[in-house]
């Protein structure tokens, strides 16, 4: 009897454990409309979608402002800016974390892009981003290319944070000269 009683818990706690575990939604594809957003900076200022119309947009979520990958990822976007605006590309940084976390995350690390603070984890569920454990919300690694016209170009889930800056670069060139 008691195995049943244990067996019957621990069925139970993998469901609600897969349930609490599930993401926000699916991923918007490559030839998709990027959704849209509306968030506040490390500044207070917000920011849309649509202020980067007639550019390349690189949306990179990330789980928490001042942790190791996160800042390898976001230090290497620091110093491949210069590359990347060249390209035509814009780096906006987002996770749950609020301003005033960005804020000195920013200033730490003198990050010179926006790093905006998604904290009813609304935009990370629309890009299907979020890993949500009840009381406990974070984003998840995904970064989106997104084109000059508001589309999905390229989507990546699995980032290594020492090469993704340069990966996007790569993948920025061949685009950019698709286009010409």
């Amino acid at each position: 009897m008691k195995w049943l009683i244990l067996l019957g818990l621990a069925a139970s706690l993998m469901l609600l454990m897969s349930q609490m575990a599930r993401a926000g939604g699916e991923s918007p594809k490559a030839g998709e409309t990027a959704p849209d957003f509306n968030l506040p900076d490390q500044e207070g200022k917000p920011h849309r979608l649509n202020d980067y119309a007639g550019r390349w947009l690189v949306l990179y979520f990330y789980p928490k402002d001042d942790t190791p990958g996160c800042t390898q990822e976001a230090c290497a976007f620091r110093d491949d800016l210069h590359k990347l605006t060249a390209l035509g590309a814009q780096v906006v940084g987002i996770s749950v974390d609020d301003s005033d976390s960005h804020a000195e995350f920013a200033k730490k690390y003198h990050l010179p892009f926006p790093l905006l603070a998604d904290k009813t984890a609304a935009v990370a569920a629309k890009y299907g981003a979020l890993t949500n454990l009840g009381l406990i919300k974070f984003a998840k690694r995904y970064t989106f290319l997104i084109d000059p016209q508001g589309k999905v170009a390229k989507v990546y889930m699995k980032v290594e944070t020492s090469k993704h800056s340069t990966e996007i670069i790569e993948d920025l060139k061949k685009l950019t000269e698709k286009g010409k």
